[in-house]
């Protein structure tokens, strides 16, 4: 996939992401529960997966073919980290109020981007740690303070402030660990693999925090507050295509893009909405700039070249994540003999 293709996907997603927010934000609201609306989400998400399972006989076999992957057993964990922002994000907004909480979180998600595309997590393989692309993570930092100015801020607790920062941290290893399983065999293997994980770590979640026990909660009856799981599936997929051909740290910083581009569209457009606000449009741009920032002079180590695709793959010799050196406390993927010897790649492309 050509690389402006995948950044005109996540940056749709990014939008897809903004609508979420909103749904997710206005279902909580009206159920009494933010936990619930998490429930909602990644039930609605996991059903629409199952459903394709149960269609798609394509999808069955590539979610058979990974078992023939090799893959570490901690690359299928990704969705805990969409579970973990999730949860975060419902227990950490009410005290950080949310521009406090976004800034936070897209510091967590740069830093993250960061380390991890220079571990090699990701499957375009290891991205040197250069200039432009630091330059890039905190222009993104920047943009998104920028775009909150005005916003209402919480209370500035320290230990808070740093759980939102795992918050983005996660999201970074989510995007990084789900691109390996699609890497292994396809973007909707590595789809459903997120939600498999997600859905039941927030189930549990709530269950501890009585969310499931507690009064019968009042459910809306707009049919739109629901569609929260299926812009996720879309949100997921985005971030699947995006980080197998740019890397994670542009890839979320074209996430944070596209997202106050849609919330910027959202305040237009929705009845009783603050209307257009020029920090937020500024805030968009920028972060669009950091995000090609960062991928000017981005130097790729060792990377894996196929003789064919792994699973059920583009059939033009997938790329494999195949790092050979894992970060502390992490092992290392093995490697068949059958998946080809390592390259040296130039930036931006994908052998």
């Amino acid at each position: 996939m050509p690389a402006w293709v995948a950044l005109v996907v996540v940056t749709l997603g990014g939008v897809a992401s903004a609508a979420q927010g909103a749904v997710n934000g206005e279902l909580g609201e009206r159920a009494g529960d933010a936990t619930l609306a998490a429930v909602v989400n990644n039930l609605g998400g996991c059903l629409l997966v199952g459903l394709g399972v149960l269609a798609l006989r394509s999808l069955r076999a590539d979610l058979r073919g990974l078992r023939g992957a090799r893959l570490p057993w901690w690359a299928y964990l990704g969705g805990l980290g969409g579970a973990a922002i999730v949860v975060l994000g419902a227990y950490v907004v009410p005290v950080l109020g949310v521009a406090v909480f976004t800034i936070a979180q897209v510091a967590g998600g740069s830093l993250g981007g960061l380390a991890v595309d220079r571990a090699g997590l990701a499957p375009v393989g290891r991205i040197a740690f250069t200039g432009p692309r630091l330059a890039g993570a905190l222009l993104g930092v920047a943009a998104v303070t920028l775009a909150q100015l005005g916003q209402p801020v919480g209370d500035l607790a320290l230990g808070v402030v740093l759980l939102a920062v795992v918050g983005g941290v996660a999201v970074a290893l989510q995007s990084a660990l789900n691109g390996r399983v699609s890497a292994a065999s396809s973007a909707a293997a590595g789809v459903a693999v997120n939600f498999a994980v997600s859905t039941p770590a927030v189930l549990l979640v709530a269950a501890l925090a009585g969310a499931l026990t507690g009064p019968a909660p009042s459910w809306p009856d707009a049919w739109f507050l629901y569609t929260g799981g299926l812009l996720g599936v879309g949100i997921v997929a985005s971030l699947v295509v995006g980080v197998r051909v740019v890397g994670v740290l542009r890839t979320g910083l074209l996430l944070v893009a596209g997202q106050l581009g849609g919330a910027l569209v959202l305040d237009a457009l929705l009845p009783g909405g603050p209307g257009v606000r020029l920090p937020v449009l500024a805030g968009a741009l920028l972060t669009l700039a950091a995000a090609l920032l960062a991928g000017r002079g981005s130097g790729q180590g060792r990377g894996w070249r196929t003789g064919r695709g792994v699973g059920r793959g583009s059939g033009r010799g997938d790329t494999v994540p195949a790092p050979s050196v894992g970060p502390a406390g992490l092992p290392t993927q093995s490697i068949r003999p059958d998946l080809g010897e390592p390259v040296d790649r130039p930036s931006g492309r994908r052998s």
